[in-house]
């Protein structure tokens, strides 16, 4: 079965191929004989209520010298691609909701989106976490400082971190008595306008962050612990930190099981969990990453995995 599959990313000709599981997928969808198409942030639009966008096609090489060839765009219906990869990075904002809304109508006609655009709009992922409280460490989200002041007093040592940042970007660590907090407090909730999240510290982020990758439902047998070096606590990959494949424990397995029926309830075929030590942390719903380096570490085929589920979906 020979499907047109369109990719909405960021410029392909920037990324780093060894770490990017937009271009796994990419290289995934191509061995299995599938057409593909590409299209930037700037090309959707809608035409007479139907989705539009500027695609060309695309050719990947998994050579870090010369890994793609693109064709001429051109502006042709949505609905002529079978299946959207929807890979757009964070932030989540105006345009990034508009043009889920143009992709939601392309879904309506027919096109399969990966993930769906209403979940994309609905599971922001610092919050979407908190639906599953059972998994979660003690948690606060407010715009007002007093309350955020509350819960460092309660727990000491704390996390605090912006709705809506990525690789770790706008993440702190604070404590009680710490004279910096106030500044902290005014920097992530904007002079109080904007949200942000208070989590208490948890110490086995030595051990790393693990990157759980699921698949409609169903758990990658291997994390990624991105492990924090130096003085930083972040174990981001982007903010420096180490990435060590690990096997995922009964704990992960459970919060997998908790976390589960909602993910496929609302479309979300592939996504990241972040988990450290017994705790959800995160829920990454956009371009969850780790699939190259897992691969590499186990031999493993995440985005065959991924595209079974979606080829299967079709049938």
């Amino acid at each position: 079965m020979s499907l047109a599959v369109a990719v909405l990313m960021d410029p392909i000709r920037s990324i780093k191929i060894a770490k990017d599981s937009t271009f796994a997928m990419l290289l995934e969808a191509q061995r299995r004989g599938h057409r593909l198409l590409y299209m930037e942030q700037g090309a959707l639009a809608v035409r007479d209520g139907a989705a539009w966008v500027r695609m060309a096609p695309l050719e990947v090489f998994d050579d870090a010298n010369d890994w793609f060839h693109l064709g001429e765009a051109e502006w042709r219906p949505m609905i002529e691609a079978d299946i959207v990869l929807e890979r757009k990075d964070p932030p989540v904002d105006g345009q990034f909701i508009y043009d889920s809304m143009i992709l939601e109508m392309a879904e309506r006609e027919g096109v399969r989106v990966v993930n769906r655009p209403q979940a994309l709009r609905d599971c922001n992922e610092k919050l979407y976490s908190l639906h599953f409280p059972q998994c979660c460490p003690p948690t606060r989200v407010a715009r007002d400082a007093d309350t955020l002041r509350q819960f460092v007093a309660e727990h000491d040592q704390v996390v605090l971190k912006p709705l809506d940042g990525m690789g770790g970007q706008g993440i702190f660590r604070s404590h009680l008595g710490d004279p910096n907090l106030n500044s902290i407090l005014e920097t992530i909730t904007v002079n109080g306008s904007r949200l942000a999240v208070a989590q208490r510290f948890i110490p086995e982020i030595s051990a790393g962050d693990k990157r759980i990758l699921v698949i409609d439902g169903e758990p990658v047998p291997y994390a990624l612990a991105r492990i924090p070096q130096g003085e930083d606590f972040r174990g981001n990959l982007a903010a420096g930190g180490r990435g060590e494949g690990v096997p995922l424990s009964a704990r992960d397995r459970w919060i997998v099981e908790q976390v589960a029926p909602d993910l496929r309830r609302r479309g979300l075929t592939f996504v990241g969990l972040d988990v450290i030590g017994e705790y959800l942390t995160e829920i990454n719903v956009t371009s969850p990453t780790c699939i190259r380096e897992l691969d590499a570490q186990f031999g493993l085929n995440i985005a065959g995995l991924m595209f079974d589920a979606i080829e299967k979906s079709l049938t």
